[in-house]
């Protein structure tokens, strides 16, 4: 995908001189954080009367086709979230506002939020985002199995061995019960387990793939031994049903999921004191993926320095505290997280902030959906049972390291 900055339009719509009101636009894709990012904008514009933001909310599905559009146009909006996956491409592209020498003058310090976030974000030194929340992935489970099994609940001094165990005490293949979901799943699975066996799926300098090593082979081969033993159902179980529905259908003990999860579950009624969090199991070493959305300016935006001025303000502890008190997301600022955990006291959610010192950035490259997007095609088959779990790896360092060397 190739993406251009030509076009000399401007993103907002409302006009607006250097001293008459200003119109921004702020696009977003999720409907259930619309009320927290238009209390954020109502703030802003309390405290800046002459600037207003129209929150613009995008279905996530059409997000990226639109923006990909508008930004070739020149019509892109003043200020939109942006992900890892797509930030490189966006960043090499000079569709985003660089904003390391505009900081200071917001009111922004890359010391506030955690730095394997602020790393996502950061092309060629020049800093083009700024973290606006963050997930993490801990080992949900549910109580009433455990209970029923006669097994201890995990806790953070689980290992990859104690899940096994537990795994297979919790199956019963005659209730239709199973131990743990095993989808072949890079954030929520197997990116973990990778880097908690010593690998890596991109290296440090982004040329080359990590799959064909050992550790990497070791770290998928965690799932499909799980799926091979019975004590996960099946891939063809887990693509007809989403993984997360089978665990809240109560067939399910433990579920390597999101802190995204929270919400969902915390509505649904058969989960109710029957489930709780805390963090994934250890390795050769504790890690996790972390990643999170960033607020970023459009390059080409009319008013530039109130686009960096709002942006600032999206960065700033007032707007995090407003996130968090939504309960939503996680959010990005230092020290306002404690306000989502409050908000959401029936699961222990401080698990997924104990992981942050050892988390991981998100893996990711200048175009990192050619090869991302292929790993669950290529690994289906490991997954299944009908191919070698090393002979698709090193099948997938290739696709990778094809990939990676076309980008420039």
């Amino acid at each position: 995908m190739v993406l251009g900055a030509a076009g000399c339009s401007a993103g907002s719509n409302g006009g607006g001189t250097a001293s008459g009101p200003v119109q921004l636009t702020y696009r977003i894709w999720d409907a259930s954080q619309q009320p927290a990012m238009q209390s954020i904008a109502d703030a802003f514009h309390a405290a800046h009367p002459n600037i207003s933001v129209t929150v613009q909310l995008t279905a996530s599905s059409e997000y990226w086709t639109k923006m990909q559009a508008d930004a070739t146009s020149g019509s892109a909006p003043d200020v939109f979230w942006m992900n890892g996956p797509n930030a490189q491409l966006y960043e090499s592209n000079g569709i985003l506002m660089p904003l390391s020498d505009k900081l200071t003058a917001n009111g922004l310090s890359l010391s506030n939020y955690p730095s394997s976030l602020d790393s996502l974000y950061s092309y060629k030194g020049t800093q083009y985002g700024i973290p606006k929340d963050f997930d993490t992935v801990g080992l949900w489970y549910n109580k009433k199995l455990f209970d029923a099994a006669g097994v201890k609940y995990p806790d953070a001094t689980w290992t990859w061995q104690d899940l096994q165990s537990a795994a297979a005490k919790l199956t019963d293949s005659a209730k239709g019960q199973y131990g743990i979901l095993a989808p072949p799943f890079g954030q929520e699975n197997y990116y973990d387990t990778i880097l908690q066996a010593g690998g890596s799926i991109i290296s440090p300098d982004g040329k080359t793939s990590g799959y064909d090593q050992p550790a990497d082979i070791a770290g998928l081969k965690f799932w499909t031994d799980l799926v091979k033993a019975g004590y996960s159902p099946s891939l063809k179980s887990m693509t007809d049903t989403y993984p997360s529905q089978l665990f809240e259908g109560g067939k399910v003990a433990m579920y390597y999921g999101g802190s995204w999860d929270t919400l969902e579950f915390g509505k649904n009624p058969n989960l109710k004191g029957n489930t709780d969090v805390t963090v994934l199991p250890q390795g050769a070493k504790r890690a996790v993926v972390i990643h999170g959305l960033a607020n970023v300016g459009y390059a080409k935006t009319k008013h530039p320095k109130e686009t960096a001025a709002f942006i600032g303000f999206l960065g700033s502890q007032q707007a995090a505290e407003i996130e968090a008190q939504q309960g939503g997301v996680i959010p990005a600022y230092n020290g306002t997280q404690q306000a989502w955990v409050n908000a959401n006291s029936q699961f222990h959610l401080q698990s997924f902030l104990d992981e942050v010192p050892y988390s991981v950035p998100f893996p990711t490259s200048k175009n990192t959906s050619v090869w991302q997007n292929q790993e669950a095609t290529v690994f289906g088959p490991a997954w299944d049972g009908s191919a070698d779990v090393a002979s698709v790896a090193k099948q997938m360092a290739g696709i990778m390291n094809t990939a990676l060397s076309k980008e420039k």
